[in-house]
């Protein structure tokens, strides 16, 4: 059964968000301040988080988030906001400081459990997946779902980790704004394509600071693609 950790300071939301969820099949564990679950963190083993912007105490949603990216164990957590902003310059916030997704309050409970569930799905890979997919130095791991330059792990989110793959399945093939936010987000994600420029934004960063210099490129005025690599470019994911 997924356990999915719930930061919310109100209680009477709290309470309706863990009654869908155990109606959904799944085992809420709530928390009313960003410290309880940053505590019980060590111990805990979340597969999503539903984590309010706005709480009281020491640590808000975001420096919970900050806090989870940072740490090995939980980096590749799929994480979605609650908040009560609803400006697209604090959606963009969220996305840029590594949340997955992002819901408005108030919001349908039945939304809801469709972000979760799409979100654990992204986390499911069967096993008929190849053990790694290498292209030059870069390569991802399906079965461990992380992806590392010359043997060396990159600290991606969960979002910038299925860019990443979904680039990689067909290099120098060009993959729309649309087709990628289609493909990687749900349905009703208000986003919008922004969305996929700032997960791309900061993918391309880390793979450049990491050696894979210049490895996804930028077709004007269509989308992105993983180029194609010349014989200079690297010999392997690094076994």
């Amino acid at each position: 059964m997924a356990v999915i950790a719930v930061v919310e300071d109100e209680q009477a939301i709290s309470r309706l968000i863990c009654l869908h969820l155990k109606s959904a099949g799944y085992e809420p564990h709530a928390y009313e301040t960003g410290e309880a679950f940053l505590r019980a963190l060590p111990g805990e083993r979340p597969d999503v988080l539903l984590l309010d912007w706005m709480l009281p105490g020491g640590a808000d949603g975001m420096e919970v988030l900050s806090a989870v990216r940072r740490n090995e164990r939980t980096r590749a957590l799929p994480v979605i906001m609650l908040t009560a902003k609803a400006e697209e310059v604090d959606r963009v916030l969220g996305l840029e400081a590594g949340a997955d997704d992002y819901l408005t309050k108030p919001f349908s409970f039945r939304e809801m459990v469709s972000r979760v569930r799409a979100q654990l799905r992204r986390r499911q890979w069967d096993q008929g997946e190849p053990a790694a997919l290498a292209h030059g130095c870069l390569a991802i791991y399906p079965r461990e779902h992380c992806a590392k330059v010359d043997g060396r792990p990159l600290a991606l989110s969960p979002k910038e980790y299925d860019i990443l793959c979904k680039l990689m399945e067909r290099p120098n093939w060009v993959h729309s704004r649309e087709n990628l936010l289609g493909a990687l987000w749900s349905a009703d994600f208000e986003g919008g394509a922004r969305a996929v420029d700032m997960h791309m934004t900061n993918l391309r960063r880390k793979l450049d600071e990491a050696g894979a210099k210049d490895y996804i490129q930028t077709v004007r005025g269509v989308g992105y693609r993983m180029r194609a690599l010349s014989a200079g470019d690297g010999s392997g994911p690094g076994f």
